[in-house]
């Protein structure tokens, strides 16, 4: 089929009936009329000779070959919306859009409150939505235009992934004020002796700081594993539990406990955190504006 003969509008219709699973919200995403998502929809099922999506209650989930097709439509779709701003500037002071990033909830709370405080007087029509996504679904993302770009630790992607180091963390150690051994320092010995408090997304296995002390002998007895720092900090400052985790974060974390931090009593390397983006936006105006308030608010 030459691409002459095809409606590329009915594309866009795609990707909203598959992003809403829905044709009501297609329509009201596209403002257009649900027989007008209807007679797209039909369109598209001759074209591709498959029903695409199939009614389940109140959803409309794709078939296999709608799922096989929809991130090479997403990229084509984004590459052709980049090629069209790219001969634009981009004003953020009149600019009325939405950026999607992906981050973890430690990085949300060091990176997103000068973000916004940057875009509040620059860019006051521009929206941000963060939010957390699956590394394993990060390039997908990135590559279909779901994503502007993704903050996190160094990740083993393409080469259609760039990237750059935005900043480096230091690992340090939470323990309350008045704690019977810790007093404003902390050696190896000190801290093996200790409670200690993992803070994981994940259900099990060893954290960073598990790694680095089996290379020199050592396991640490894990008292309690829990899901979020800032729980981990409340925890330490009512017991003699203590936790190992990102300096940046615990200096936030931790303000309203006092809690002592003191440094991680062995030499680890410092860990860098990463700003990706898509080679498709890498041109694009919006985009570079974007990644540049990202990397001058983290030196802010």
């Amino acid at each position: 089929m030459h691409i002459s003969r095809v409606d590329l509008n009915l594309f866009i219709v795609f990707d909203a009936i598959y992003t809403e699973g829905s044709v009501t919200r297609a329509s009201q995403k596209l403002n257009l009329t649900q027989p007008a998502i209807s007679h797209a929809l039909g369109r598209l099922r001759q074209m591709f000779d498959d029903p695409l999506f199939v009614r389940q209650g109140h959803t409309m989930v794709s078939t296999p070959l709608a799922r096989t097709i929809i991130d090479p439509i997403r990229r084509s779709l984004r590459g052709l919306e980049v090629t069209l701003n790219g001969v634009h500037s981009f004003e953020p002071a009149t600019a009325q859009k939405r950026f999607n990033i992906a981050l973890r909830d430690v990085l949300e709370a060091t990176i997103l409150p000068p973000l916004m405080l940057r875009m509040r007087d620059s860019a006051p029509m521009v929206d941000l939505a963060a939010s957390h996504v699956e590394r394993r679904e990060l390039e997908t993302e990135l590559a279909a235009g779901t994503l502007d770009g993704a903050i996190d630790v160094l990740l083993p992607l393409s080469s259609d992934i760039m990237h750059t180091r935005i900043y480096s963390d230091a690992t340090v150690v939470v323990a309350r004020k008045g704690h019977p051994d810790i007093k404003g320092a902390l050696d190896i010995d000190t801290y093996m002796k200790q409670d200690h408090i993992l803070a994981s997304s994940r259900r099990r296995g060893p954290g960073l700081e598990d790694f680095e002390l089996s290379r020199i002998g050592l396991e640490r007895h894990i008292r309690l594993r829990c899901q979020h720092y800032f729980a981990a900090c409340r925890v330490v400052s009512q017991t003699d539990m203590v936790l190992t985790m990102p300096g940046r974060y615990a200096h936030i974390a931790n303000r309203q406990f006092d809690n002592q931090i003191l440094p991680f009593p062995v030499e680890v390397p410092a860990f860098d955190v990463f700003l990706y983006w898509h080679a498709n936006v890498d041109k694009d105006p919006a985009n570079i504006w974007f990644r540049e308030q990202v990397m001058q608010s983290v030196h802010d």
